[in-house]
């Protein structure tokens, strides 16, 4: 296996320039000969959703136009996450793109039915720019990793202010997300994500050490629950960055919720303590804020307290250990040890 490719299932390529030149035709009617062309998977990017690059060249009032797309197709197989949120996502982004609220792909059609490429997609308008990638891990090598400090520090302080400015977006927009009844919006609608998750990944074995952190969390039930869109993939690997290390785009929407911001926040912080903070036993990358760096920037664009931000990391590193164990199952292989989590919480049970 490519050690940078990470989609779950890849396809025929020259049989989806096919099918997609045919498909714009009807959505273009004024471009003539539409060719497809260039289509690549993303290198260390895209596991939970199939994500093909492109280019479609076309003639149109006698001359030749070249546009950079990408398609996102809608997983039916080899699913990380159990809720089907395709539909809301490419709303998300067309909403968000349309109000210029944060930088985001341009969303351009959504394809609902399984007639054209075997499942629903949508096809976006490609965006030029850098992506911090997982594989190989972008503080070990690559255009961060050689970036100067100073570098380093506007590419997260973008980063930290364009994830603020998700969290003061105005919720009334985002109606569309509220979740089941009993757990519409707020940390009510994320915890309900997550108790589903934890059943959706037991069918077969159940974790006793997830149901004991979903018990030990329920009775730390935490009092900050500021209100907010939650983007759902909060981290740098799901940014594009332009060469002046300015976010480009905001990526990667497929769990979005009405759950608050501190969700998004501790997945944050989590995560760059993973990937270039003391969790991840590199030294220290400089210019990449700290947790309180980040916390305290969060904090002055919000204008929200991350009171409980504890609290929202463990429920994080829950989150985690779902993803682990479906991941697992996609790539079908054992997942990982759950211990770490028992340890985090103090928990009695191991296993």
């Amino acid at each position: 296996m490519n050690s940078t490719l990470v989609a779950p299932r890849t396809r025929d390529l020259e049989v989806l320039a096919a099918q997609l030149a045919g498909w714009l035709g009807a959505r273009m009617p004024q471009a003539q000969d539409i060719a497809i062309g260039n289509l690549t998977y993303p290198s260390g990017a895209g596991m939970s959703h199939e994500t093909i690059l492109f280019d479609a060249t076309w003639s149109e009032d006698g001359r030749t136009v070249t546009q950079g797309l990408v398609v996102r197709v809608k997983p039916t197989a080899n699913m990380v996450f159990p809720d089907d949120l395709f539909d809301a996502q490419y709303r998300v982004m067309r909403l968000i793109h349309e109000r210029s609220w944060v930088p985001v792909a341009e969303p351009l059609w959504l394809e609902e039915s399984n007639a054209v490429i075997g499942a629903p997609f949508f096809v976006m308008r490609k965006v030029v720019g850098r992506v911090p990638v997982s594989r190989p891990p972008y503080a070990e090598t690559g255009w961060i990793a050689d970036a100067t400090p100073a570098q380093r520090a506007r590419l997260w302080e973008s980063g930290v202010r364009t994830m603020a400015k998700i969290h003061t977006l105005p919720v009334e927009h985002f109606a569309f997300l509220e979740g089941p009844e009993g757990a519409r919006s707020g940390l009510d609608q994320e915890w309900d994500k997550y108790v589903r998750f934890v059943e959706w990944i037991s069918a077969d074995r159940r974790w006793p050490i997830l149901d004991a952190a979903l018990a030990n969390l329920r009775e730390r039930w935490p009092r900050n629950q500021s209100p907010g869109l939650v983007w759902g993939g909060a981290e740098m690997v799901n940014m594009m960055f332009d060469d002046n290390f300015e976010v480009a785009a905001v990526m990667d929407w497929e769990q979005p919720s009405l759950g608050g911001p501190l969700n998004d926040l501790a997945w944050w912080l989590t995560m760059a303590d993973t990937k270039h903070g003391p969790a991840s036993g590199r030294p220290p990358l400089a210019g990449l804020g700290t947790r309180e760096e980040t916390i305290a920037l969060w904090s002055e664009i919000t204008g929200l307290s991350a009171e409980d931000i504890d609290w929202y990391e463990d429920f994080m590193a829950l989150k985690l250990r779902c993803l682990s164990v479906s991941t697992a199952k996609v790539w079908g292989v054992e997942p990982p040890d759950q211990r770490s989590l028992a340890r985090r919480l103090n928990l009695s049970i191991s296993g």
